[in-house]
């Protein structure tokens, strides 16, 4: 069983930062690219940020410079740091990896973390 773990969404006021973490867990093969998405209430689910295997990353306009995106290969884990958060960056968070396994190349989500930021 493959499993992505999140953790660190929460309650911030704007201005302040929050860091998200998401483990891998189970058996794959490897990891090409790990990301993180947010969906907003009527809103569809977009990319905030991307790092593939050799560390390239890649950000939405809407958080380049406030959101840097890093992962640790020993730990099959990303994270997210959040700073100088806005209330338009509330959202339930989701990590996404991109794993091979069993001889194939499949997208992964995890369950989601919400992130509020309060004016």
């Amino acid at each position: 069983q493959l499993q992505l773990v999140e953790s660190g969404g929460g309650l911030v006021q704007a201005g302040g930062s929050l860091r998200l973490s998401c483990a891998a867990s189970g058996n794959f093969f490897s990891i090409n690219a790990m990301g993180w998405y947010r969906q907003a209430p009527g809103k569809q689910r977009e990319l905030v940020a991307s790092i593939i295997s050799d560390g390239s990353t890649n950000y939405a306009d809407s958080v380049k410079g406030r959101f840097t995106i890093s992962r640790d290969n020993a730990k099959n884990t990303v994270y997210l740091q959040m700073n100088s958060l806005k209330p338009e960056d509330t959202a339930v968070y989701y990590c996404n990896a991109y794993i091979r396994r069993d001889g194939l190349n499949s997208h992964y989500w995890g369950q989601g973390t919400q992130v509020t930021v309060s004016s």
